[in-house]
């Protein structure tokens, strides 16, 4: 890659010496940190540590030129930002050293870590996804009419995930006010860039996005005046029309990816390369060469920072280490503020389970005037399965807004949101397409209160289920998925009345809420559901009928097949408990139940094989074994993908087994 500017011409357009000398002091910082970090890395005091090196100048420029109150969003070797938005250093330092006094309480390392006193949003090591956060917090702005700009980071390598793609692509089509910054560096760890994309510059993807020309900028990134003032004239232009810029920043990475991996891959004589236009030496060389800074200025900003440093460093290092304490882990996992269950006075009307549903979901864009619904097709249309029918004419199309195919950046887009203090519900147009969106799911939403105080207040509806005769990819029960994931909450109503009540309650619940619909109950099942507003509490299991023979415990369709079946048999005396919730599911409702019945079953929608029924029997196994006159039975759908054709799905189906497995158990 040839460096785009001459190394030692310098724009100040318009700056005074004071300023200029402002913008070395924040450069010299983050090297002084550095070169101090690889010694504690050396000695053992810090276990990882990605050097940023010889891109300071983008960090710091970024940092300058953003004002205080707008987002940025960086990633490994953004130290600068950190030190320019003023983290305290005692503070940074105990976040390297993993003690309580740093940002994540030890867990999670370096730079995984964000602050909303200072407007940043930490990374996580997937990279790309980043983005689609960014352009959240983009929206919300552009919402608002506040002028503020966000500015997202990511990398040569990052840039290859589809999650850069999805963002930009979101970006581009909503307008949103937002700055993607592209650090080239030429390699993605030891990968070099002809070995990753075949375009010359990361501008011209510009043209794909309908991004123009103009707002597709390549920037010297070693000098920092350069990076200070084209972002600075971003952020001004922004303010006058939002719209996406893509800044790509040419630079290069003296140092390794991390300190482990070395630099054994690069061409013998790069390095030595770009040590001749190191973005610090540059800047003091014309400095000194223009009267902008004498050897005691230079002398004296160096001990300022040593001695910060010092002074940051002996903090951290006085701090004992973190004990653990599994209560506060725990109780860590989810922002507070879950509001109290709110019971109705009524009993209702009978309305069908979509009609409850889309209730709930307008009481909810009503009682709260900022929060946005997204998804594919859900505006005009009112989504595949018209939810949200009729929603643009009652809330507008910029609270209602139908999405580009894309599911990870609408997830991190909703979580952007929620960092700007809105709620958000994201529509899975069906459940099976999660997995495009998987990752925002159980990294970002699922982790981010735990690892660093920030509610992800984001309600995802997954409309569910098979039995239509959809085939593989419209009809899977994929609740399972999710209950190995810390800090999701899963929701799946099986009567109009729950739903209305569930959904409600994941809306005001400030935590990420999966929130399951069965397709097959949209428009089959009716039952009293009230007009008035209530909530349903999480956790709280329904009896659905008593009985003494046996219990079964199930959710969603899985209801009703268990109630058909006992209208068949009326000589079977079976309890019926509604998990309602699967996390957290009632665990003292289900064990109260088969300690009085001694036998139980799990039955779901979902295969067998680690499905909830393994963990829900566990469960009694180990809290009810005395009371148990059989072990606990379970009733799934085969271990295969879900047929089409109409017999090969009745057999599929757990229904098709439930009759007899239940005759066994009760014979038992």
């Amino acid at each position: 890659m040839e460096f785009p500017h001459n190394p030692l011409r310098f724009d100040t357009e318009g700056m005074d010496r004071a300023e200029v000398l402002a913008l070395y002091d924040k450069l010299l910082l983050p090297r002084m940190i550095e070169e101090k970090m690889l010694s504690q890395l050396r000695q053992g005091n810090i276990s990882k540590w990605f050097s940023g090196i010889g891109q300071e100048a983008i960090s710091v420029g970024v940092g300058a030129a953003m004002p205080q109150d707008d987002w940025i969003l960086p990633m490994h070797r953004n130290l600068g930002v950190f030190t320019t938005r003023g983290i305290p250093l005692d503070r940074l330092f105990s976040q390297f050293k993993g003690k309580d006094h740093g940002f994540t309480k030890g867990r999670d390392r370096s730079f995984h870590f964000g602050s909303v006193e200072h407007k940043i949003c930490g990374m996580i090591s997937h990279l790309g996804p980043q983005l689609g956060i960014a352009d959240g917090i983009a929206l919300a702005n552009k919402l608002d009419e506040s002028g503020k700009s966000t500015f997202v980071f990511t990398g040569d390598g990052g840039a290859s995930e589809g999650d850069f793609h999805e963002a930009v692509n979101v970006a581009a089509v909503w307008q949103l006010p937002v700055i993607i910054g592209i650090e080239n560096n030429s390699w993605g760890l030891s990968t070099p860039s002809n070995e990753q994309f075949r375009f010359a510059h990361f501008t011209d993807k510009a043209i794909g996005y309908g991004i123009p020309e103009e707002d597709a900028i390549q920037v010297d990134g070693n000098d920092v005046l350069a990076v200070y003032n084209t972002v600075r004239k971003c952020v001004e232009s922004l303010r006058e029309r939002p719209r996406p810029i893509i800044l790509e920043f040419k630079t290069f990475r003296i140092r390794g990816h991390e300190e482990a991996s070395g630099t054994k891959y690069y061409p013998d004589g790069l390095i030595d390369k770009w040590k001749t236009i190191d973005p610090i030496e540059r800047i003091t060389e014309h400095l000194k060469a223009n009267g902008g800074l004498s050897e005691s200025e230079e002398a004296k900003i160096r001990s300022r920072h040593k001695q910060a440093i010092l002074d940051g460093l002996k903090i951290s290092s006085d701090l004992p280490p973190i004990e653990a304490d599994v209560e506060e882990e725990l109780a860590d996992m989810f922002a507070p503020g879950t509001p109290s269950e709110i019971t109705p006075t009524s009993k209702g009307r009978e309305i069908r389970m979509i009609d409850a549903i889309q209730e709930g979901l307008g009481i909810s864009m009503e009682k709260n005037p900022s929060m946005i619904c997204m998804g594919q097709d859900i505006g005009a249309y009112g989504g595949v399965f018209k939810v949200t029918d009729g929603f643009v004419d009652r809330f507008g199309a910029e609270r209602v807004r139908s999405t580009p195919l894309c599911e990870s950046a609408i997830v991190g887009a909703a979580l952007g949101l929620s960092i700007r203090g809105r709620k958000s519900m994201m529509e899975m147009q069906f459940a099976d397409f999660v997995t495009c969106g998987f990752n925002q799911i159980v990294n970002n939403l699922a982790k981010i209160h735990w690892r660093w105080n920030q509610a992800a207040d984001v309600v995802v509806r997954m409309p569910t289920g098979g039995g239509a005769g959809a085939g593989p990819y419209h009809s899977q029960s994929i609740e399972a998925w999710f209950l190995h994931v810390p800090g999701l909450k899963i929701a799946y109503p099986s009567t109009p009345h729950d739903a209305k009540g569930l959904l409600r309650m994941a809306v005001e619940d400030p935590n990420p809420v999966l929130f399951f619909e069965h397709k097959g109950l949209y428009r089959s099942l009716s039952g009293p559901v009230p007009e008035e507003d209530y909530t349903i509490e999480f956790g709280k299991g329904r009896i659905v009928r008593q009985g003494s023979d046996a219990t079964i415990v199930t959710y969603g369709l899985g209801v009703k097949w268990a109630e058909a079946v006992l209208d068949k048999h009326p000589e079977w005396s079976v309890e019926i408990i509604d998990l309602r919730t699967l996390l957290p599911w009632d665990q003292d409702m289900v064990c109260e139940s088969v300690k009085k019945t001694g036998k139980a079953m799990v039955l779901h929608e979902a295969t067998m094989t680690g499905g909830i029924g393994g963990e829900i029997s566990a469960v009694i196994h180990e809290r009810c074994w005395r009371a148990l006159d059989a072990p606990v039975a379970r009733t799934a759908s085969l271990d295969t993908p879900v047929p089409f054709a109409a017999d090969l799905e009745r057999e599929f189906m757990a229904n098709c087994r439930l009759e007899s497995d239940l005759e066994i158990l009760i014979n038992r």
